[in-house]
Order: structure tokens, then sequence, then C-alpha cells
């Protein structure tokens, strides 16, 4: 083999090694897909990030104070979500950490969530992913919520 090709077999190799997809990246473009699929009201891109089986919780606080924890159905979360206008539902999160063993990943995300234009609230996304026939989907959710230090 010639020189120059050995050369641009190299380099082929390399832009494609480079561009490949790593398995961090692509749980994280589950969960992308999860808030971008709110901010455009699409209720399939929603539906399709999640697992059959998935759990959403969000911890709270009760009128007394105590620490509540409440439990969604990913249907009424799919359909809530799908009614609203595109743009009104905006979660920003910042990937803060992302861990995967095999088939199971954790991804931890602080957030700040704005409806209609305006901030709500902020808190912190804890998911838990599972690859299911090479697919990653997220099997349980669970945030936190405050109006509070949320700079």
């Amino acid at each position: 083999m010639k020189p120059i090709a050995i050369l641009l077999t190299i380099l082929i190799s390399s832009v494609s090694i480079g561009h490949a997809q790593t398995a961090e990246d692509s749980v994280k473009a589950v969960i992308n897909k999860l808030f971008d699929g709110m901010k455009n009201s699409d209720a399939s891109s929603i539906k399709e990030s999640f697992a059959d089986s998935a759990i959403l919780q969000t911890i709270g606080r009760s009128q007394d104070g105590k620490t509540v924890i409440r439990t969604d159905q990913v249907k009424g979360f799919v359909e809530s979500i799908g009614r609203l206008a595109k743009g009104d539902a905006d979660e920003r999160i910042q990937f803060e950490t992302v861990k995967i063993d095999g088939a199971l990943a954790i991804v931890w995300t602080p957030y700040k969530f704005y409806y209609k234009g305006q901030f709500s609230h902020c808190g912190v996304n804890s998911f838990q992913l599972v690859r299911i026939n090479g697919n990653w989907r997220i099997q349980y959710l669970i945030d936190t919520r405050r109006r509070q230090g949320c700079e």
C-alpha cells in the first residue's frame, strides 16, 4: 500500500472514531430528548424517553412542613405536557453527574423550570436509566422542587 493511502486510511478511521457516540453521550441524548419534547409539546418524544414500567416521583413539603413524595403516572405526565402550547414547558438542565455500569446509568441534573417564559421553580432531577434492546430509557425519575436558592 502506498504511504498516501495508508495516511488516508488512518485519517478516515480517526475521524470516524472521533465522531462515535460514547455511552455517556447516548444517555444524555435520551434525557435531552425528554426535555426537547417537553419544550416542543411533543408527546411522542416524551413517551419514547421512558421505559414501559417507568416511575415518576417528586419530593416536596406538606403544608405542615413534612417531607412528602408524590408519584405520577408517565401517561398522565405525557398527556399534560402534550396539551401545552409549544414553548410553555421549558426545563433547563445541567449535566452534573453521569455514571454507567453495563445496562444501568444514573444521571444528576440541577435544573430551572420556566412556564410560559416565566421562572417557576428549580431543583434537581435524579434519573435511573436502563439499556433495553440497545436503547437507553428512563426507568426512574425523582426530583426536588423549590422556589428559593435558585441562583
